[in-house]
Formats: C-alpha cells, structure tokens, sequence
C-alpha cells in the first residue's frame, strides 16, 4: 500500500531540517563542504530497503553518493534524480532566524516554512528526491528502467569535486539516459490560466581573471603615478556601466508572457528600447532574473591589489564572474570584455580563462523526450490544463556535465502559490530563505508521478 502524501511530505520536512542543520557549507575550498555530513544522512535513510549505494570522495570529506533501483528492463530508459548537498555561506547577522537552525516556522498568514540555508538552493529538492526514491524502493514497485538517486557534493563551487569528477572518471556508475535536478516549476496564475516554468537550459559560465599591470611608487606621493589599482577601478566602473543589446528571443517572450504582466508592461519588456525602463520599476527578484535571462552579464566580484598601504601597488587582480546565453561562446566573451577594458587600459590587462579546460556540452536539452512529456502530465494533475514552458536558468547547474554527455537534463520541482515568483527569486543565496510546506508536497509527490507516466 503506498505511504500517503501527507506521510511523506513530513519525512521530507524532517528530512530537510536535518540536511539544512548539518552545514554543509561550501566556500569553494577543497577543506569546506563537509558534504559527509549528508552523505552520511542519505545512507543512513537508504538503510536496510536491500538496495546497493556506493560513495566517491576525491576529497577527504567531499563525498556524493549513489544509489541504484534497478529496473524490469535492461533496454528501458534510466532516470537520474539529482540532488547536490552543499550549501553556500551565510551572513547570519542579515537573518530573522538562525540559517542553520532548520526551523519549522509558522508566518503571519499561517504558512508553514521550513528556513534555513539551502531551503531553497537546493535541499528542498535533494530531500524531496530522496523521499520518494525511498518510498519507490521500500513499496516494491519496479519499473522498467533504473531509476538512480545522486546526492552529489560540490555543486557550489562548480562540481570539480562532484559531478564532474565522478562523470569523467566513474561514468558508469552515474551512466543514466535522463536527469532531472534544480531548478523549475515555478508557477505563475493569470486570468488567462496557470503556467509552471521548467528549465531545459542554462546559461555558460565565462569566468576571468584580469591581470593589471602598474608601476610602483611610494604612497606619499601619488600625483601621476600608474596605480594598477586605480585601473582596475575604472574597469569595474566600465563594467557597471556597460549596456548589452538585450536577446528577445521566443524563449524569453514565453518567460514573460507567463508571469502574468499587465498588457502594457509586457509590451515594454519585449522591446528593446524600452525593457531597461521597465526592468526598474519592477520588484528586484524579477528584475534581476528577467536582465540575466535576455543578455550576457558582468559581474566584478573579487578585487585584490597591492603588498603595503604606503606603496603605490603595481599590480591587481579583478576576478568577473561573465554569463552567455546559449548560442554565445567564449570569444564573444572575451570580445565584450575587451570593449569594456577600453583601448586606453587594455595594453595593462592580461585576460586569463578560468575552468576553460572544462568541456563544453549542448546549453539547452531538446524538449522533445518522453521525461518532458511526463513532466508535463504530471504537473498537469497538481495544476490542470497548466501550460508548461521551458526556460533557462541564470546560474550554472550539474545538468551541464550530463548535457555533455548527451543526456537530456531538466531543471525541475513544484511550487505552490504561497510564494512570488519574484520572492522565490530573491531567496536564492539570500537572507531569510525558506521554503513553504505545500510547496514540499508539490515537490515529492512530482516526483513519483514522474515515475508513474515516464515508462508509460
């Protein structure tokens, strides 16, 4: 008999408010993460169901594990529910309550929440996979495929010690025809009707390290002097201030079309001479992400200069985190880069590509597959007659990794209506960030419904 939903969302709440309090906070440090912590935690709940599970630990304490429920057929299709397991690092004086307290919390208008560092990015979803895996192993019910549960470490700090690592060196152990992972199914509700974003891509990292050049002097004499500091400053002023022609795509049109914008505020956001306008009269969540999501971006991120506070420093570091739509590459980059240095600073700068080892796969999964059409139906029982649209994620994912590999790869999860699309977005590696319990059930009972329709 299976477990009812309201069984299995509380085992995902208290499966959640253990992940959240085990810290597992990754810095980008090969020394931070303490992925163990909920590796440790997922064996212990796989414990017993007679299923085989092996970890990798390419560092001491960064492990991923997974586990595999074999199927009825060798020749069936494998589905892969992917979860990372590290959180990013907290300012706990910018919080209401304690970001690792993993606390049940009750809002002003009687909303359950679960808060905590990764409610949102993305233990919700991690736990919730791991929940109804579980529940799919421990009821006995096979389906024709494998169906794998990854709960991976890493993600955070670009996957180099997660799933990278274990896809270029321990494929087989992780090989599936499908992945589903973060981040999706965020509804919007409209006279016209509902519609749930599902991501089918994302955009590509360009990340650089700028080198400047300078000369040295002494402190206390500044006039005319070729500080590498000042130059850097005035590239990251340049950044701040340079403009892309934004990509008004069908893609994005799809994106704001669902969100539920008056008429006339749609217009604007579709054309181009009029989109920034509009972007600073919405809230920030949605701002931010419809700017990323139609445009490359810069943003200087790190700035490190000089050896003493008396020396005129002769050389400075500035890291940009660069974001390519799909369809860019890393010359187009590099190009846009070179136009925001200037012809008057860059004889100073030497551009370096970081992580340009790094294979690049597909950006987008075509959504022509049999796991969207069950996404789709499935999403459909939760939310009927929902339009389902694909979009892109700003921000990188693992599904890349699997993407390069030729493996369809879906950002995915079910939201309720308790949350904004624009809150959502601002919980994101934000203070205060919390996920809501309906929201949790939308979630594991997604999952198993996937199961249900993907080997129909």
């Amino acid at each position: 008999m299976a477990t009812p939903i309201d069984t299995l969302t509380n085992e995902t709440v208290d499966l959640l408010q253990q992940m959240i309090r085990n810290q597992c906070v990754n810095e980008g440090t090969p020394e931070s993460g303490h992925e163990d912590r909920n590796a440790r935690l997922v064996r212990d709940e796989l414990d017993g169901l007679g299923i085989d599970f092996q970890t990798f630990e390419p560092e001491p304490n960064r492990t991923s594990l997974i586990a595999r429920y074999e199927g009825t057929d060798p020749n069936a299709p494998s589905l892969c529910l992917m979860g990372h397991t590290d959180v990013v690092p907290v300012s706990p004086e910018g919080w209401d309550n304690d970001p690792f307290g993993g606390e049940l919390i009750t809002s002003a208008d009687g909303t359950q929440e679960v808060w905590g560092r990764g409610a949102v990015d993305m233990l919700n979803v991690t736990s919730s996979m791991l929940v109804a895996f579980r529940e799919i192993v421990r009821s006995g019910k096979r389906y024709p495929g494998d169906i794998i549960y990854f709960a991976v470490a890493d993600e955070e700090a670009g996957g180099v010690l997660g799933a990278k690592h274990i896809i270029e060196n321990d494929w087989d152990a992780i090989k599936s025809d499908y992945v589903l992972t973060e981040y999706g199914g965020t509804p919007s509700f409209t006279d016209d009707g509902t519609t749930v974003l599902l991501t089918n891509g994302e955009k590509r990292g360009a990340f650089r390290h700028l080198e400047i050049a300078g000369s040295p002097g002494h402190g206390s004499m500044p006039y005319a002097t070729d500080n590498a500091l000042i130059k850097a400053a005035k590239i990251v002023a340049r950044m701040s201030e340079y403009k892309v022609a934004p990509n008004i795509d069908e893609m994005f049109r799809d994106r704001v079309r669902s969100l539920g914008f008056d008429a006339e505020t749609e217009r604007r956001l579709l054309d181009p001479a009029h989109i920034d306008d509009v972007l600073a009269e919405l809230p920030l969540g949605m701002a931010r992400n419809l700017h990323s999501c139609c445009q490359m971006s810069f943003s200087p991120n790190v700035l490190n200069s000089g050896d003493k506070d008396n020396t005129v420093p002769d050389h400075a570091d500035l890291m940009v985190d660069i974001r390519m739509l799909p369809g860019e590459d890393d010359d187009d980059a590099d190009r846009r880069l070179r136009e925001i240095i200037g012809p008057d600073l860059l004889p100073s700068v030497t551009i370096h590509r970081k992580y340009d080892d790094e294979k690049r796969g597909p950006a987008m999964s075509s959504t022509d597959t049999p796991l969207w059409s069950a996404l789709t139906d499935a999403i459909q029982i939760a939310y009927p007659d929902a339009r389902v649209v694909p979009s892109i994620v700003t921000g990188g994912t693992d599904a890349r990794f699997f993407r390069a590999r030729g493996v369809p790869a879906y950002g995915a999860g079910l939201l309720s209506n308790k949350v904004s699309f624009a809150e959502f977005q601002n919980r994101f590696h934000g203070n205060n960030e919390r996920i809501d319990i309906e929201s949790l059930k939308l979630t594991t009972e997604l999952w198993l419904n996937v199961c249900e329709r993907l080997w129909i």
